[in-house]
C-alpha cells in the first residue's frame, strides 16, 4: 500500500471513530437527560460499529499481534452487537 492511501485510511478511520465517539456522546446524553433506555442503547450500539473497530485495528492489533483472520471476527462480532443494540431502540 502506498504512503498516501496508508495515510489516507488512517485518516479517514480516525474520524470515523471520532464522530462516532460524539454522536454516541449525543445518544448517551439523551439517555440521561430523559432516562430512555433506548438511547442509552443506540449510544451503545454507535459505539460498537464506529469506535471499537478503530480500537481493535489500532491498539489491540499492535499490543497483541493477532492475525487478520482474528482481528476480523472481533470487528464482526462487534457490528452485529451494534446492529442488535440498534435494533432494540425501534418501535415493535
Amino acid at each position: 500500500m502506498s504512503a498516501s492511501l496508508a495515510t489516507l485510511t488512517a485518516v479517514v478511520s480516525a474520524l470515523t471513530a471520532i464522530v462516532g465517539s460524539f454522536v454516541a456522546y449525543l445518544a448517551y446524553r439523551g439517555y440521561r437527560r430523559n432516562d430512555s433506555r433506548r438511547m442509552r442503547a443506540l449510544s451503545f450500539g454507535i459505539v460498537c460499529i464506529a469506535v471499537v473497530p478503530y480500537v481493535v485495528d489500532r491498539v489491540v492489533d499492535p499490543v497483541t499481534g493477532a492475525s487478520d483472520a482474528v482481528l476480523i471476527v472481533f470487528v464482526t462480532l462487534s457490528h452485529a452487537i451494534g446492529l442488535a443494540a440498534i435494533y432494540t431502540t425501534f418501535d415493535r
